[in-house]
């Protein structure tokens, strides 16, 4: 690993804006060289987590809307999201080597904090996939016991998430010696950090409510039936426009799924997971100017706006794309 801290990041800036050429000074050269290929695979597997992958409070929002069943949107969202992290990740990341990075160091010059002992890496990895474990675990329950009220309850996205929260609560805080106030004054912070998106969905779902009580996704969904169009293929174009126009991908996706239940209604042969996943995969596509990650990005990587057009949001749209081309091929096989 090639490591900085501050006082080194800011003198070996000096010497590079002086051309000055020490050992240390061209290995740093050469590891900003590898920072977008080493990030990109990271943010493409964040991206396809926040438009594939229950919990995400977007794709588990879609899925009740459109009567999907969250276990397998989950597996389905799995196996379409290994191939376009693949591609939007590691392989379009490969060819963005030519990118030199020039960090603000005073973004990163955080004050130092006391160390304290930090939980280990199995208990952390535990912690953060026991949701995706539960629902994963409650599709092979409800397959067993179809009629099971309390297998049916137990697989509630929400009794997930809660026992979740609980034992992230015992594991990495009572049970470190933390007191509990100290436990609750986190998870205050992360409820105003989690705000905003809520109050997103919740606007979302007041459109998408407009929509539905004056008729207008009623009338959409019947002209949209005479299409030449897979529902599949429309239902992924809708988020994309939608995204496009507006730049949050969860107001694209719900607002999609609104306005493409009729057509799913009409066309029961569709798997409602599918539809899930191909919204998913359209409210995605092209991020750019109006959407708050692109900025994130562009700032925390200190590039240009035509830099990040070249690569954020041509891997926003890969993962897009890749992922709509996955689930045509599962859906010619079911």
């Amino acid at each position: 690993g090639f490591t900085l801290d501050t006082e080194d990041w800011q003198r070996l800036e000096q010497q590079r804006k002086q051309g000055m050429t020490s050992d240390k000074a061209k290995g740093w050269v050469g590891a900003t060289r590898l920072l977008l290929p080493v990030a990109l695979p990271m943010l493409a597997a964040l991206s396809v987590a926040h438009g594939y992958l229950p919990p995400h409070p977007s794709p588990a929002a879609i899925s009740a809307r459109l009567g999907a069943d969250l276990g397998r949107v989950l597996l389905y969202g799995t196996a379409v999201a290994l191939p376009a992290i693949a591609l939007a990740g590691p392989v379009f990341g490969s060819t963005l080597g030519r990118y030199k990075i020039h960090f603000d160091a005073a973004l990163f010059d955080a004050p130092p904090t006391a160390r304290a002992p930090l939980p280990g890496l199995g208990i952390s990895l535990f912690t953060s996939l026991l949701p995706v474990f539960w629902l994963g675990g409650s599709v092979a329950f409800r397959a067993v016991f179809p009629d099971g009220e309390l297998i049916r309850f137990m697989a509630e996205p929400f009794v997930g998430m809660l026992v979740s929260v609980l034992v992230a609560m015992w594991l990495l805080g009572t049970r470190r010696g933390l007191p509990l106030s100290q436990v609750s004054r986190h998870l205050e912070e992360a409820f105003k950090s989690a705000a905003p998106l809520l109050l997103i969905i919740a606007g979302a779902g007041v459109l998408k409510q407009v929509l539905q009580e004056g008729g207008l996704n009623e009338l959409l969904g019947n002209q949209l039936k005479t299409l030449p169009v897979p529902p599949l293929v429309l239902g992924w174009l809708m988020a994309g426009v939608i995204r496009i126009c507006l730049g949050s991908a969860t107001i694209a996706g719900l607002t999609a799924a609104g306005m493409v239940a009729p057509l799913l209604a009409a066309n029961p042969h569709i798997r409602p997971e599918l539809m899930v996943l191909s919204i998913g995969a359209g409210s995605l596509m092209c991020s750019h100017l109006n959407d708050g990650g692109f900025w994130l990005f562009k700032e925390y990587f200190n590039l240009s706006i035509k830099q990040t057009l070249l690569t954020w949001s041509v891997m926003e749209t890969l993962v897009s794309v890749v992922g709509l081309v996955g689930i045509l091929i599962i859906n010619a096989f079911n």
